[in-house]
């Protein structure tokens, strides 16, 4: 509170410092806030889109699979299945967007060709061939959707604890500072009204007793005696 501080001319330029310093500070928050903002509804039509197409590929590989379930057996797609000797392997990396740390997830080996998915060309058919592509690149799809995702909600993050930052310099410390100004300012303009008519006032005794001494030495003086008068016959 305002009543708290010592209205000295040192934390009136102390306060000054720090208000021009938030100040500055403010503005680059809001400069990044508004960054983030525009980087974040970039990621989030990308989200969109990925969304999309992870529904569609999902959709895709289920009608897959269910029609090479239908045509060619359960047994039969379980072992194409099982036979997979190589897995897809996912690595993560981080990517820096304003400031913000984003994994950057990759895939590999995902996409294999008919002869490196371990069931053999004598033991697939057309059926599991048209499942095995559209799971890999529902996979690659997935794989892209957490990325993406993962991202958005970093970036999110980031822009609510921004915006707590910029608000709490807006409506909390700026006016508090500012009050601290205006009431140091106040006190100093009491204390120096008060020092000029307490210096007025000594100047008027001054003045006074000056003049009264004066009066008083002029009272103390000797009056001059009239010189005597000269006669005629002298």
């Amino acid at each position: 509170m305002a009543e708290d501080v010592k209205p000295t001319r040192k934390n009136l330029m102390e306060i000054e410092d720090r208000i021009e310093l938030s100040e500055r500070g403010h503005d680059t928050l809001e400069q990044k806030r508004d960054g983030l903002i525009m980087e974040f509804m970039d990621i989030l039509d990308q989200a969109k889109d990925v969304r999309s197409e992870l529904n569609e590929d999902y959709r895709h590989a289920q009608e897959t699979i269910d029609m090479a379930r239908a045509v060619e057996g359960d047994v039969a797609v379980r072992g194409a299945a099982a036979a997979l000797k190589e897995h897809p392997e996912i690595t993560t990396q981080s990517k820096n967007i304003m400031g913000v740390v984003v994994p950057q997830i990759e895939s590999s080996r995902v996409r294999k060709r008919v002869d490196e998915r371990g069931y053999g060309l004598l033991g697939s058919s057309a059926r599991i061939d048209e499942t095995a592509d559209a799971y890999e690149e529902l996979i690659e799809t997935i794989v892209l959707a957490a990325e993406v995702e993962t991202a958005m909600r970093k970036m999110l993050e980031e822009i609510e604890k921004t915006k707590r930052r910029v608000n709490a310099l807006e409506f909390k410390l700026l006016p508090d500072l500012k009050e601290n100004q205006e009431f140091i300012e106040q006190k100093l303009e009491e204390q120096e009204r008060e020092e000029i008519f307490r210096l007025k006032k000594i100047k008027a005794k001054k003045e006074e007793e000056a003049e009264a001494e004066a009066e008083a030495e002029r009272e103390d003086e000797p009056e001059d005696e009239p010189e005597p008068a000269v006669s005629a016959d002298d």
